[in-house]
């Protein structure tokens, strides 16, 4: 409650302050939010605390999903691997686990990300360099070999083709014994998202959304520890919207797909504790705290208010974090250590359950080992040095992080009144409404930096003049897209063309009868059907997707 001594004393405050800033910068946050120079009391007076904020690990689980924080359970520490040859990501994945990472985060080539066979004509020139190469099953096995996938959390960032890579992953397991209810990890899986930000999609939303169902179906039956689908604020994020932007489509895009699950007839109770999220962290160390506890808020409502959720598990928004890849430089790299430990940073103040930290080259390159284990070690300095896993949501009560928490929820119900007016996430993709508030977003970003109202340290402020990068570069042979496309070549000599064929008619009558396709698609990977081949048929009884231009 404000007093009346406080109300004199902020009325001195701000004669005090008035007209008081001599420079041209913007107070602003990286989203374009005016600034208040101070926030107190009268900022968060019409915020009930026990309602609103609370306690960790209770509703509405602003301040974190479980009460004893980091106390309980450290986040997990991922780094994103994935280059060359199945081999290349093997060894680097044994490189990490020693060095003491704690879960696998699984990136992909182009080739593999658009369904892609490393042999395809348009996979020329592609193949594993921005990511592993998978074609079949023989790739997957050479990924995980000699890595217990009982023991250890997989995340695979595939979208579009995720089905026939889970597939894969999963008939891995089976060749290694190892039950799928002892399966951990998450696929990104989140199709809407290509649509509204990354593109990298096959099918028409439609189709593609029945797809994701089905995997949700099948692994909230047998699968019961895999999350089978990230809701990805990520590419959002990176594709130029603001934090609030980012908030409001990611948990848009969530409700879309739990509303598909509940119109599949399924109960919201039993697959809706495995649906995960993906969120960026950016540079504005606040704006983005807030963003996570906003999320948490906004999430925990909606699934108990409106979908009718009991099981508090279902309230509960758990959630990956990942450094901003669009905030790195070129140019001084080593400042993008800087860079990713204040983000990693916001990400555990903001209560994530995961946790990876972009390297200092990705600019430039696929990140060296030694790129890799600076940002590993940035991670565990956070966890193990700074002291700020020691109490639960330590800047919970801050005015500024709660009046900032409230504005962002408020701003994101809006967004959340726009799409529904349009129609739901489907036909706003449709009609072009998140890719045209995206690109004004990031056009009014670029035109603060040309104008100098806000500082890129190296870029447009503080810039070295002939600036020589000296840090070792990973690069990717030739040789490996030769040695794909052979394994590729001899696979189809060696296996058993006619069970192929069986399994492709299979696939193909399923999509059409609307059959759950996962069974289909495990016999398929068994039986050495590639990816391509898979995704070719899907697009035969699915079509494919074009986007309209919006100007």
């Amino acid at each position: 409650m404000i007093n009346d001594e406080y109300s004199i004393k902020k009325k001195e405050f701000d004669r005090k302050i008035e007209n008081s800033e001599s420079n041209n910068m913007k107070y602003t946050t990286v989203s374009g939010e005016e600034v208040n120079l101070l926030y107190g009391p009268d900022d968060i007076e019409h915020i009930n605390f026990l309602d609103e904020i609370g306690f960790p690990g209770d509703f509405p689980y602003t301040r974190g999903i479980h009460s004893s924080g980091y106390r309980g359970k450290m986040w997990t520490m991922r780094q994103f691997a994935g280059f060359g040859s199945p081999e290349d990501t093997n060894q680097r994945f044994h490189y990490l686990l020693d060095h003491g990472q704690t879960g696998l985060s699984t990136a992909f080539d182009l080739p593999t990300l658009m369904g892609w066979d490393a042999d395809a004509p348009l996979s020329e020139g592609e193949v594993g360099i921005c990511g592993v190469s998978i074609s079949s099953l023989i790739d997957m096995e050479i990924l995980f070999n000699k890595i217990p996938l009982e023991k250890v959390s997989t995340s695979m960032t595939i979208n579009s083709p995720a089905a026939m890579i889970f597939a894969f992953y999963l008939a891995t397991a089976q060749k290694q014994n190892v039950s799928f209810s002892k399966l951990r990890g998450t696929l990104q899986n989140d199709i809407l998202k290509e649509y509204i930000a990354q593109k990298e999609y096959i099918y028409p939303p439609n189709p593609s959304m029945r797809i994701i169902v089905d995997m949700i179906e099948y692994c909230t039956n047998e699968v019961p520890q895999w999350n089978p689908v990230s809701v990805s604020g990520y590419h959002i994020r990176e594709a130029g919207s603001t934090a609030v932007q980012e908030l409001a489509y990611t948990l848009a895009d969530g409700f879309a797909y739990i509303e598909a699950c509940l119109n599949r007839g399924m109960d919201i109770d039993e697959f809706a504790p495995r649906i995960s999220f993906f969120f960026n962290s950016h540079l504005d160390f606040f704006e983005e705290i807030a963003k996570y506890r906003a999320a948490r808020k906004i999430y925990a409502k909606r699934m108990k208010e409106k979908y009718g959720a009991k099981n508090p598990r279902s309230w509960w928004m758990r959630f990956h974090t990942q450094t901003a890849g669009c905030t790195l430089t070129a140019q001084q790299p080593e400042n993008n250590i800087i860079r990713t430990a204040f983000q990693a940073l916001a990400g555990v103040l903001g209560g994530t359950q995961s946790l990876h930290t972009n390297s200092m080259d990705e600019t430039l390159a696929l990140p060296s080992e030694k790129a890799v284990k600076i940002a590993l070690r940035t991670q565990q300095i956070i966890a193990y040095e700074t002291g700020v896993t020691n109490t639960v949501d330590p800047l919970g009560g801050s005015y500024f992080i709660e009046s900032l928490t409230d504005k962002m929820v408020k701003q994101a119900n809006k967004i959340f009144e726009q799409i529904d007016s349009i129609g739901g996430v489907i036909p706003a993709i449709e009609a072009g409404y998140f890719q045209k508030e995206i690109a004004d977003a990031a056009y009014r970003y670029q035109k603060e930096i040309e104008k100098k109202e806000k500082f890129i340290v190296g870029v447009n402020e503080f810039v070295e003049k002939g600036e020589k990068i000296d840090i070792p570069i990973l690069t990717v042979s030739p040789e490996v897209e030769k040695m794909q496309k052979q394994r590729l070549a001899d696979l189809k000599q060696s296996r058993n063309n006619i069970l192929v064929k069986e399994s492709l008619k299979e696939l193909n009558a399923a999509a059409i009868d609307n059959n759950n396709l996962m069974p289909v698609l495990i016999k398929a990977a068994r039986n050495y059907v590639t990816l391509g081949e898979m995704t070719g048929v899907l697009k035969e009884v699915f079509g494919t997707y074009e986007e309209i231009a919006v100007f």
